[in-house]
């Protein structure tokens, strides 16, 4: 059965017993530390949101939307100037967007900096420049598009913490910018993982990524089923 891949290109699925017979060994996490400046943890349930761009948003939300105080995480376009982009468009690379998550959480479970801890270890490479495994183009930039004096020193403090510790041996990447606007993505794109567990895409590039999330920071951890 033919699918259509992330970029566009033709892709073919394979049986499901071909796909239920192949081994997929998830690649390591990355050990990060928890960021020594974060936000300390709300003392009354709360609402509040957090957007990041790390490569393909299939991957990203089925990350965070595992993660424990994570309320809802909507696939989107974030970091250009035009507005109500299609995915289309956005894949040209040139609309100056990123594919990107908003995530919804609750601030008495879950602070900011542990969402960052998420997303430095196990929801993407943060030294890949303008790409992310398979996907290549600024619009799969790593990013975070804070929305508060708040989230800007969270998120550069602990990207100076990560440099400073040698976490990664390459240099971090990650743009550090202010929310423009968050765009959300076609409604097809929406829970992708879940909608889609037998894409070639999805199990060689995803769902590593959710059970790197799994083993990795198990205290974080919560089912979700999509």
């Amino acid at each position: 059965m033919k699918i259509v891949s992330h970029e566009g290109a033709t892709m073919f699925l394979a049986p499901l017993s071909l796909v239920a017979a192949m081994t997929f060994t998830p690649s390591p996490a990355v050990k990060v530390p928890d960021p020594a400046v974060d936000a300390p943890l709300a003392a009354a349930p709360g609402r509040e949101v957090a957007v990041l761009s790390g490569g393909c948003f299939w991957g990203m939300q089925a990350v965070f939307e595992h993660v424990k105080g994570v309320i809802k995480v909507t696939s989107g376009y974030s970091g250009g100037d035009q507005a109500s982009p299609s995915y289309e468009e956005v894949s040209t690379g040139t609309t100056g967007h990123a594919e990107s998550v908003q995530i919804s959480y609750d601030p008495s479970q879950i602070s900011y900096g542990q969402l960052l801890k998420v997303f430095f270890s196990v929801a993407h490479d943060p030294t890949e420049l303008d790409r992310q495994g398979p996907d290549h183009g600024t619009q799969y930039r790593s990013a975070i598009w804070f929305s508060s004096p708040e989230q800007q020193r969270i998120a550069t403090a602990y990207i100076s913490q990560l440099e400073k510790a040698s976490v990664f041996p390459s240099n971090i990447v990650t743009e550090v910018s202010p929310l423009k606007a968050f765009y959300a993505a076609e409604d097809y794109h929406q829970d992708y993982f879940y909608h889609h567990p037998y894409s070639i895409y999805i199990i060689v590039n995803d769902k590593p990524k959710v059970e790197n999330l799994k083993s990795e920071w198990p205290s974080l951890w919560k089912e979700y089923k999509g």
